[in-house]
């Protein structure tokens, strides 16, 4: 007996643009280990021109990753597909609706989900799914640019003549919020098997001949190094007006199940070796296989070419808004117990180049603060000295109350629900994300590696939100706090986050029903902010606890782990314990995500050893 796991990797370039509109993600699926379970990918092109194909492309992949996660596993994966690209195109649409300056912006998207030997997939537009098998590399998804129209209607014995000023990389199809004209989407998936490998990429990668492509994948057996190697094949064959490229391989790899030991008294039966992949041929392919340097393409000439529309863009949003939330007096607390540094002293102050990548944490249960009455109640800000030399963040009471937690209406994301009456203890939490800074002085003491977030921050560390911080490092650094200051720390609970984010609001944001105009960081946002990058702290105006960015700029860790919705979800404030503790939730949106994203009940999920560059933390303080 044999499995198979899959090798994955993926990176990209920006070519000789100056921006980047490509966005990709690669997650896996299920409760498998990380080598065995389903794993998706989703590489989406955006188009429009700067911040507009960057926005279009980054929801595409955010919300066809939230629907297809949600609903697996299904026995319909291929309808799943198929209507994750329906919720992407309709998040687009929301998104043009509310923004006008956004009109025109789509993308083409190539989703892949690889399972149990099985490889299903739905793509729009002229994004690539290759198979490399045996030295022959075949394209599995169609082609939905003018050529491939024309190529397909010849393969099929009806050769049409090309329209005079049609270019053949003209796009017949993509996610623009309108109705999208083809969607492939196969019913029946694609069996691969051990030393197979899968190429997922944006058209970019046309750059390179298909037999360049096969040459340098035989030259190169792991998944990293072969992503590598073509993103400099690329690069090194210096096109001009060179396209954002985003490239992802799939390496199939096949191994042997040990087998199991014989009952007592007998030998045990001798483990199968491990099957050795299958290495790749430069052997020529069959079929044609047509590549063209084209300038790049445009949304514009989809209503020309396109004859037959297939599929329904997904609807517009909410926003609107109901009494569900109120705020009660704050309730008496004791005074902070005496609490025991009993960690060893903080080490000492590493260069950078010393530093090493933090291991993971065994997270502890949170217990919540008692709700019953007592002498004092704090209010304020205030900053706890730490042991080894200055200060925590800014933190902040927040006061005591009970409120109805999740989506406000039907259309709100399923795992919003069932909404649920809270009662939150008072707790203290940071006035801002944590910033480089802070985070700085918690690396340096412990060996973290720090992540390159100086390019964006400058100089200005103090005030610029860390980011790319995975959630284990995120509760590493509540237990070094906590060392320093002799005061429990923690990562907020998600229903801490949703209570103190809504400041007592009953709308989905905390300023109101709608997104408006200088009330957040995000691409949808129209602050004239750079729509690629975080921005400083404190930009825009707190909620009514004090509380700034609680929505956009960076995507917040809690403590929780992802539940798939509300069902049994504890009335106190604790954390949500059960679910899948190796994805945890992230809260509040960034500056990549859409306006459904920013809402007080809006949930997102990502595994726990992983960080992004929309990913940071607040922290809060129990007593």
């Amino acid at each position: 007996m044999s499995t198979l796991s899959f090798d994955i990797a993926g990176s990209q370039i920006d070519g000789a643009r100056d921006y980047q509109e490509d966005a990709f993600l690669i997650t896996h699926l299920g409760d498998g280990d990380a080598d065995t379970a389903a794993s998706l990918v989703i590489v989406a092109d955006g188009m429009g021109g700067h911040a507009a194909g960057n926005v279009a492309s980054n929801m595409a992949v955010q919300t066809f990753n939230r629907h297809l996660s949600k609903n697996y596993p299904n026995d319909a994966l291929a309808t799943v597909l198929r209507d994750a690209v329906l919720q992407a195109n309709g998040s687009i649409a929301a998104t043009v609706a509310e923004t006008a300056a956004l009109k025109g912006m789509g993308c083409t998207l190539i989703a892949c989900v690889l399972e149990r030997g099985r490889l299903r997939w739905a793509s729009v537009g002229d994004s690539h799914l290759y198979l490399l098998r045996n030295g022959s590399l075949t394209k599995q998804n169609q082609d939905h640019s003018y050529g491939g129209f024309l190529d397909r209607m010849a393969a099929a014995g009806k050769p049409i003549e090309a329209e005079s000023g049609f270019s053949r990389n003209m796009l017949m199809s993509a996610l623009t919020g309108d109705d999208i004209a083809e969607i492939d989407c196969p019913a029946e998936p694609l069996t691969v098997k051990g030393g197979d490998r899968v190429i997922v990429a944006s058209d970019g990668l046309d750059t390179l001949a298909p037999e360049t492509i096969i040459e340098i994948c035989a030259r190169n057996a792991l998944a990293k190094q072969c992503v590598d190697a073509l993103l400099e094949g690329v690069t090194a064959a210096g096109a001009p007006r060179q396209d954002n490229t985003t490239v992802v391989v799939v390496d199939i790899v096949e191994k042997a199940e040990i087998a199991a030991p014989e009952p007592a008294l007998a030998p045990p039966s001798a483990a199968a070796p491990d099957v050795a992949p299958v290495p790749f041929s430069t052997a020529p392919r069959s079929g044609p296989f047509p590549v063209e340097d084209a300038p790049r393409k445009s949304a514009a000439p989809i209503l020309a070419v396109v004859l037959v529309l297939l599929g329904i863009a997904g609807a517009g949003w909410w926003f609107l808004g109901r009494d569900v939330a109120t705020i009660i007096p704050p309730l008496p607390m004791t005074e902070p117990d005496s609490v025991s540094d009993s960690a060893d002293p903080p080490e000492p102050a590493t260069d950078t180049e010393d530093l090493v990548d933090i291991p993971a944490v065994e997270p502890e249960p949170i217990e919540p603060a008692a709700v019953t009455p007592a002498p004092t109640t704090r209010r304020g800000e205030f900053r706890d000295a730490l042991a080894s030399g200055g200060q925590g963040p800014r933190m902040i009471w927040i006061p005591a109350g009970r409120f109805t937690m999740g989506g406000l209406l039907p259309t709100d994301d399923p795992s919003e629900f069932p909404q649920h009456e809270v009662s939150v203890p008072q707790f203290a939490m940071s006035v801002y994300e944590v910033t480089i800074a802070d985070y700085r002085r918690f690396a340096r003491a412990r060996g973290v590696r720090m992540p390159d977030v100086a390019a964006t921050a400058g100089t200005d560390e103090a005030n610029f939100p860390m980011y790319f911080v995975s959630w284990n490092d995120a509760l590493a650094y509540t237990k070094w706090l906590a060392q320093q200051t002799g005061h429990p720390y923690a990562l907020p609970t998600e229903a801490q986050w949703e209570y103190a984010a809504r400041a007592g609001t009953t709308t989905p944001y905390h300023w109101g029903r709608h997104l408006d105009r200088g009330n957040a960081h995000c691409f949808a946002c129209d602050t004239g902010l750079d729509p690629r990058q975080p921005t400083a702290v404190g930009r825009f105006k707190p909620n009514a606890f004090g509380l700034y960015d609680m929505s956009g700029n960076i995507q917040e860790w809690v403590y929780d782990c992802f539940n798939a919705d509300y069902t049994g979800a504890p009335t106190n404030g604790a954390v949500f314990e059960g679910g899948d503790c190796t994805v945890r939730v992230l809260r509040g949106g960034g500056y990549a995500s859409g306006p459904g994203a920013l809402r007080s009940s809006a949930r997102d999920k990502l595994r726990s050893d992983r960080g992004n560059d929309q990913t940071g933390l607040r922290v809060v303080r129990l007593r």
